[in-house]
């Protein structure tokens, strides 16, 4: 029997790649999905912590700032298929949802290969074809008009192709930047790729000492040669080689290219940010009062986590077995100085297999954003991290995915979206 010649092509079995595969099939398209890994949707399962946090019910405008000045790009895939369609998409598929703090969105099950399974299982209804452990070498052009697509030895005529190879972050599920190689050879420009979401490395061994430790909620303030660079407040964890958590990968895009830049940077952590200097002095003179007789590692264990103690104390230089009712008033403010302003240099982040997202990637001057096809090569389409579009955590990159993939598919397969 002769194989059927594929109308579309998508390269990249990820969040942006299946959805663009299913979406394509839906409407009516002949599709193969060439993915290079033995599975797809590796990434997928290990999102969110294992959980897959899907999307984010934050209101468009909202959604869209946590992208940065790049965030306009999405206007028209939000328009056609955003957060309230893709929790709709999924519980058709069977697949329950919960929104948790943060407005994030999670399978109920808590188990991101869920995710994937009923993905999976709406491809095959759909009669799309999946190839594994298939690597595309090129994708083929001729007069500014895809062709093709070629892996290993053998070449796929397609009407049309969608490039959904992810960017460079986490490569051991596929994702090492093989898309920024295909994109290029085709004539699109980058925006240079750098890891995003990513934990960053401290001086000396300050956060090491206290490695493991999460504070829910702390101020952070970010200087950048000296100069305030932004202000952010959540949640922090030390690690043994700087910090992490929440609060950190949000910022440190930022710091990224600051470092990159050889600029100094400094992080100020503000240990008590409910209570301004005064009320904090309040509180401090107050324990002391109280309990004047006991040293000061004791008092200090109801103001800080254990590991935090002797970290306070090398910082400040107060005496560990001092008791507190013989603290002088400079040495009290010496205290509350630190707890205000615990400073940490930054002196580099971690790589591409730490990073959650990829940053930079295909201009999106070169990508019509109503229909997600490249203004280079007719017939091309690009979706996913692939392009220079980076969010907070939260939920909305994986959007962006979805819905950029959402609309190439469509598109891909002749689907007027209006």
């Amino acid at each position: 029997m002769r194989e059927q010649r594929p109308q579309v092509i998508v390269i990249g079995g990820g969040a942006a790649g299946l959805m663009a595969a299913g979406q394509a099939a839906a409407a009516g398209a002949g599709v193969l999905l060439l993915e290079k890994m033995k599975r797809p949707g590796r990434k997928i399962c290990i999102s969110g912590k294992g959980r897959c946090n899907l999307t984010n019910v934050a209101d468009l405008q909202e959604f869209i700032d946590h992208f940065g000045r790049n965030g306009r790009f999405l206007h028209q895939p939000f328009h056609h298929f955003f957060a309230p369609e893709l929790i709709a998409f999924f519980e058709e598929l069977g697949l329950a949802v919960v929104t948790e703090r943060g407005g994030r969105v999670f399978p109920k099950s808590g188990k991101a290969p869920d995710v994937l399974k009923v993905m999976q299982q709406w491809l095959k209804k759909n009669g799309v074809r999946i190839l594994t452990s298939t690597p595309v070498d090129r994708v083929l052009a001729r007069d500014g008009r895809l062709t093709g697509v070629q892996s290993g030895s053998k070449t796929y005529p397609c009407a049309a192709a969608i490039l959904t190879t992810g960017g460079a972050s986490y490569p051991a599920t596929g994702s090492s930047g093989d898309g920024y190689r295909l994109a290029q050879a085709l004539g699109h420009r980058l925006v240079e790729p750098r890891p995003a979401l990513v934990p960053l490395v401290t001086a000396g061994d300050l956060a090491g000492k206290m490695a493991g430790l999460n504070l829910r909620n702390v101020g952070v303030r970010l200087l950048i040669n000296g100069k305030r660079a932004g202000r952010f407040f959540g949640e922090l964890v030390f690690m043994d080689y700087g910090v992490s958590g929440p609060v950190i990968l949000t910022m440190s895009l930022q710091v990224v290219d600051a470092i990159r830049a050889g600029k100094k940077v400094v992080l100020i952590l503000d240990l008590k940010p409910a209570l301004d200097e005064k009320k904090l002095d309040a509180r401090l003179r107050r324990d002391f009062e109280k309990r004047c007789h006991e040293p000061l590692k004791s008092v200090l264990r109801g103001l800080l986590a254990r590991e935090m103690v002797p970290v306070c104390l090398q910082e400040t230089g107060l005496e560990v077995e001092q008791p507190v009712g013989e603290i002088l008033a400079g040495q009290r403010v010496l205290l509350r100085s630190w707890l205000k302003s615990f400073r940490l240099e930054v002196t580099g982040f971690r790589g591409f297999d730490e990073a959650i997202v990829t940053a930079g990637g295909v201009d999106l001057r070169e990508v019509d954003p109503r229909t997600m096809e490249s203004k280079r090569v007719g017939g091309l389409y690009l979706a996913g991290e692939l392009l220079d579009l980076q969010g907070d955590t939260g939920g909305y990159n994986l959007q962006a995915a979805f819905s950029t993939g959402w609309l190439a598919g469509r598109c891909a397969a002749g689907i007027q979206v209006g």
